[in-house]
């Protein structure tokens, strides 16, 4: 796995986390008939929050990004694209791996999306979590934090 690390994300990332996610969510889009240039584009630009937004670097480059925003009942992660020539890595995997922990000590539950038939759906499954509701284009997943999930058991 190449050395990675990641930072806080700012104004100056926008641009180029929207080129990533219209890269890396075209294929699944387009098998779904949902591909629009434009959309793809301006929907991260609307729900951009660099104070919630973490940028991934791979040797001092930009190689993708992460959201962890805040809800009433849990965290969302949000916007987790990664260049696609890193995907497969175990970078992705630390990644996540590590925004979990942070979510395990607070005791805090955590939400996403995930397109239907996406490969990242795996990824996620392979981390704690599970469906909790779908539809024909999203697949909603939840994951309890540690503490509690192992209480459970």
């Amino acid at each position: 796995m190449a050395d990675w690390e990641i930072r806080p994300a700012s104004v100056a990332d926008l641009e180029p986390a929207v080129e990533l996610r219209a890269v890396v969510m075209r294929p699944d889009l387009e098998r779904l008939g949902r591909y629009d240039e434009h959309r793809v584009r301006q929907r991260l630009r609307d729900g951009f929050v660099p104070a919630h937004t973490s940028v991934i670097e791979v040797g001092g480059t930009f190689a993708g990004c992460v959201a962890l925003r805040p809800a009433e009942d849990a965290h969302w992660l949000e916007h987790f694209f990664l260049a696609p020539h890193l995907q497969g890595s175990g970078i992705g995997g630390a990644v996540l791996r590590e925004l979990l922990e942070r979510c395990d000590r607070e005791g805090t539950l955590v939400r996403l999306n995930v397109l239907q038939g996406s490969p990242a759906r795996r990824l996620y499954e392979r981390h704690g979590f599970v469906l909790e509701s779908e539809d024909a284009v999203d697949v909603y997943m939840t994951r309890e934090p540690a503490s509690v999930a192992s209480a459970a058991s």
